[in-house]
């Protein structure tokens, strides 16, 4: 039929009938089974504003909420003006007005009164019924516990209310503080991180990590707004193939005891009530985290609970995380053998290269894969937890201020140094480069510990600099960024070489004893090295030859690769912009980042 009829025939069919009979016909006609097609989608978003719009009446507003509870899932009913959206661990109550208006709404979780809730109110007394159905289907991800019978799902929903008790308990114990800012403190090194009480649509969240660069953004806004930065987890409960016995009560006694380290001591299970489900609780990542498997097999021994490698896809940690930074799914393996580089603009103009070899980058332990979220059975478990997440933090932020998205191009002109970037094991990475102010290579070795601040060790021609390592560690424990250290490295490098060679203009420098020898005849000078061989061979074994991370079948990758010739495949640049970063910023507060970051690094030092 041709549509140009259908119109007018619809117009004369229907002229004289109330919109109320018209919606519920097409409402009918929408809702009818149809086999291999779907409702159209435009149809029924029209049809929804319409409706919307019309809900004049008590009758329409009962209407309307039940096709919302049907949409998601829920039970409806209703009491004179009174109507209920019901699900097996909490209800809706929805007082109306006889002329349709709404009155009250309250939530009801189970085994506890209602409670009125302002938000759900404001939306469907603004009839924003979009709105209202989407904070429902967040209360449904709320008390999505699993199980086949009512009775398990709440026996799990009582399980996981005790758990979160007890964090809460945990997280109010004294402790040393070692931040003015509570805040950051509570996030870097408390043993709970920082906990939000579960309300309304949102569980119990645990925010565990922040970056310098996060701080600085949320100090930066009108309003000091820290929960939009940083990592987060929510506490849910998940299934399991393994049954655990899980708390049906506080595990800690009463009043809360410390053991001698300071941890909170807990009762075993067998002296409280609990019950055994196929199930235990996950904590649920927000963004989702890239990890070595080291890490993971570490945890997985902590919790005594496997995570579960199903849907977990492996790769060489730097494209795990490029690709989380360029929110790309994309998985091309014939990106992942070639060498990747990286253009970072600093402040002042300059400009670094940073360049990460396949080869020393695709090795076994090395490999890593996103985790959406850790399974766990007591809440012992999460202070470990977190202090492992809190170092793989770590690691990724100092990898991914170096990082960006790829993109096709030549290399780049105008770069001012180039630095290598090899990881000697999943905490400890060395960065390689040519100094700017003599013909020399330097390898810096960044040691990332579980707990406690980074250190660092320059190895490079001549004497050692202690006090040189000493500024270097305060700089990246200060702002975790690779590309701002070795900015604040390399000008203060060539600092102390225009100090040195103004004071001995008149006085001749004394023999080097890496580039000279001692024979009969005297002293005679020694070929410079072309490469960081000679250089790594006076580096300590753990950095020697890559002992720990090379199969026995495969040969080392030194830190000189890049520098000693040409790479084979042409290079894809891609840029980093950095016109601002925790260094630079005069106003910054010093000692946010007290659980890395010493606050005794002038800040003009780094300008």
């Amino acid at each position: 039929m041709n549509r140009r009829n259908i119109i007018p025939d619809l117009h004369v069919k229907f002229g004289e009938k109330t919109w109320n009979e018209t919606f519920l016909l097409v409402r009918r006609c929408m809702e009818k089974v149809r086999d291999k097609t779907k409702p159209c989608e435009p149809v029924v978003r029209c049809l929804e504003k319409f409706r919307a719009l019309n809900v004049f009446s008590l009758n329409a507003m009962m209407s309307h909420l039940e096709k919302i509870a049907q949409q998601r899932g829920m039970g409806f009913h209703f009491s004179e003006a009174t109507c209920y959206l019901t699900a097996d661990l909490f209800y809706l109550e929805v007082a109306l007005s006889l002329q349709g208006g709404v009155q009250d709404v309250k939530v009801a979780p189970h085994g506890q009164p209602p409670m009125s809730n302002e938000s759900l109110l404001v939306l469907l007394r603004s009839k924003n019924f979009v709105a209202f159905s989407k904070k429902l289907e967040g209360f449904a991800a709320l008390y999505n516990v699993p199980g086949n019978e009512s009775e398990d799902k709440i026996k799990l929903f009582t399980s996981l209310q005790y758990l979160g008790k007890d964090l809460l308990k945990i997280s109010r114990l004294p402790r040393h503080i070692k931040d003015y800012n509570t805040r950051v403190d509570t996030i870097l090194n408390g043993r709970t991180g920082y906990l939000t009480e579960g309300k309304e649509d949102c569980p119990l969240t645990i925010q565990f990590y922040v970056s310098p660069s996060d701080v600085l953004k949320a100090s930066s806004s009108i309003v000091w707004d820290m929960e939009e930065v940083g990592q987060v987890g929510q506490v849910m409960v998940g299934l399991s193939d393994v049954v655990h016995v899980l708390q049906m009560a506080s595990l800690l006694p009463v009043p809360p005891q410390l053991d001698t380290q300071g941890n909170p001591v807990f009762m075993p299970l067998s002296e409280i009530p609990s019950e055994s489900f196929p199930a235990c609780f996950v904590l649920r990542l927000h963004p989702p985290l890239p990890m070595f498997s080291s890490f993971l097999t570490k945890i997985g021994k902590m919790t005594e609970v496997a995570v579960p490698d199903v849907d977990l896809q492996w790769a060489p940690f730097h494209t795990i995380l490029m690709k989380g930074l360029s929110d790309s799914s994309s998985g091309d393996e014939a990106l992942d053998q070639a060498d990747r580089e990286f253009k970072v603009s600093l402040p002042g103009d300059l400009q670094h290269r940073y360049v990460l070899p396949a080869a020393a980058w695709a090795l076994p332990a090395l490999r890593g894969t996103v985790v959406g979220s850790l399974p766990f059975s007591r809440p012992g478990h999460v202070p470990d937890l977190l202090e492992v997440l809190r170092h793989q933090c770590a690691i990724n932020t100092l990898l991914a201020s170096c990082l960006a998205p790829q993109t096709a191009g030549p290399r780049g002109s105008g770069v001012d140094l180039v630095f290598e970037i090899l990881m000697q094991s999943e905490t400890s990475l060395a960065v390689t480069f040519q100094r700017p102010d003599v013909d020399s290579l330097a390898i810096l070795v960044v040691e990332i510990p579980l707990s406690g601040e980074l250190s660092c060790s320059l190895f490079t021609a001549g004497t050692r600099e202690v006090s040189l390592e000493e500024y270097t560690c305060r700089v990246i424990n200060r702002c975790m960024s690779i590309p701002v250290t070795m900015r604040a490295l390399c000008a203060k490098l060539e600092k102390i070489s225009s100090s040195s060679s103004s004071s001995s203009s008149s006085v001749p420098p004394p023999p080097d004893p890496l580039h000279t020898q001692t024979g009969g005849d005297g002293v005679t000078p020694c070929p410079t090295p072309s490469s960081s061989e000679t250089l790594l061979a006076s580096l300590p074994p753990h950095y020697n030859s890559h002992n720990a991370l090379v199969p026995e079948d495969e040969h080392p990758v030194y830190g000189s690769d890049y520098f000693t010739g040409p790479t084979s495949t042409p290079e894809q640049v891609a840029e980093v912009p950095m016109t601002t970063s925790p260094c630079d910023a005069s106003d910054a507060p010093m000692g946010e980042y007290s659980h890395w970051m010493s606050t005794d690094c002038p800040i003009a030092e780094l300008m």
